[in-house]
């Protein structure tokens, strides 16, 4: 969901339109204006950007929001003129439990919409039902009121749809299937709010992710990617993409956050030795947990041995790095845009892209 609102804060800025937004990368008016504590702060806070971008000429803001910050009240008397759904993949469940819990901790969205608000819910997904509401609009792949009907990738997407027994070819230049839901949800926001299909189109051609989600680093003839991925579902499509664009080997430096949900970390790790030529496991947010006991959680069961641990994440990526031979992958995942790992009640500065930058100025000066 950061990437899908961050594409309609991008995509209407660029078409002439001030739009704020609100999320897990910050608040952005025409730029950062300040990180956030949480994906949706206090009550307040989240007010009093909303009168600051208002004072500011911004007549439409963009705001993602998080399940905790639907069920704490952090979006109350807030009236939405669309709300979205894009799916819904295992994931805060130390905090829900259960993913019934989750679905519906995500409907109080739904029910803050205006009269004659709209909802627009992925039709691919299972947990639609939830969200349906007298005003639904679908996309997807399978069917929908916006359909995708074929697409291919290489190091950029071309997609076709329908919509009203028309159909529309967009190119973009995010890769991966994920990232055609994502746009496809955008241009779907912004057809129903009465912008022309073809000015649509054509700033999809101009659009870029927000900070670490698939940050592109190039090394010789590899590929670095720091991406915030984790979960099992966002791991798997990160993965998926790259095998998707290229064929050469894929190395991937993780971790799992402490005082979180234990039962996907094991599930994690899966998912990359089985996909992956080596997974390079690390430390993520330890909160309140040794990094030991995490480590322990994620080769639970483990019967692989394409891998290896190191606890210095720094020591981790460099390591990854150098593996790197010819048209090799190395994915960097979990912070994404974060400039910090936290131990307990501590935060210490750390951002992965910077750290690739600084050991490639290394690599080159040697």
């Amino acid at each position: 969901k950061t990437t899908t609102a961050y594409l309609i804060y991008d995509m209407l800025n660029k078409l002439g339109i001030k739009c704020g937004y609100i999320g897990t990368v910050g608040y952005y008016l025409n730029g950062k204006v300040s990180d956030l504590p949480n994906t949706n702060p206090d009550i307040c806070e989240m007010y009093d950007m909303l009168i600051n971008a208002y004072d500011n000429d911004y007549k439409v803001v963009v705001i993602e929001a998080s399940s905790q910050g639907l069920d704490f009240g952090r979006l109350n008397n807030i009236p939405f003129s669309y709300a979205c759904f894009t799916n819904l993949t295992q994931d805060h469940l130390d905090y829900h439990k259960t993913m019934e819990n989750y679905a519906k901790a995500k409907q109080l969205l739904f029910k803050k919409l205006k009269k004659n608000g709209k909802s627009i819910l992925n039709y691919d997904d299972a947990y639609n039902k939830y969200f349906i509401t007298d005003n639904t609009i679908y996309y997807g792949f399978n069917g929908g009121d916006y359909h995708v009907i074929d697409y291919k990738m290489t190091n950029k997407s071309v997609f076709t749809y329908i919509h009203d027994n028309k159909e529309y070819k967009v190119t973009s230049p995010l890769i991966g299937k994920y990232n055609i839901y994502n746009l496809l949800l955008a241009i779907v926001v912004l057809e129903q709010m009465n912008i022309n299909i073809k000015d649509i189109i054509k700033v999809s051609e101009t659009i870029s992710c927000p900070p670490g989600r698939m940050d592109i680093i190039k090394y010789k003839t590899n590929n670095i990617i720091i991406y915030y991925a984790h979960t099992p579902d966002a791991i798997s499509k990160i993965i998926e993409t790259v095998k998707e664009v290229d064929k050469g080997k894929i190395y991937v430096v993780f971790g799992c956050t402490g005082s979180r949900d234990r039962v996907k970390r094991p599930i994690m790790t899966e998912i990359v030795l089985k996909n992956t030529t080596l997974g390079i496991i690390t430390i993520d947010d330890l909160h309140d947990e040794e990094a030991e006991d995490i480590v322990s959680d994620m080769l639970k069961d483990n019967k692989r041995d394409n891998y290896i641990v190191c606890l210095d994440r720094k020591e981790a990526i460099k390591k990854g790095i150098d593996l790197l031979k010819e048209n090799d992958f190395l994915l960097i995942l979990g912070k994404g845009h974060e400039e910090a790992i936290i131990v307990k009640d501590k935060k210490i500065p750390f951002n992965d892209h910077k750290v690739v930058e600084e050991i490639l100025k290394k690599v080159e000066v040697r």
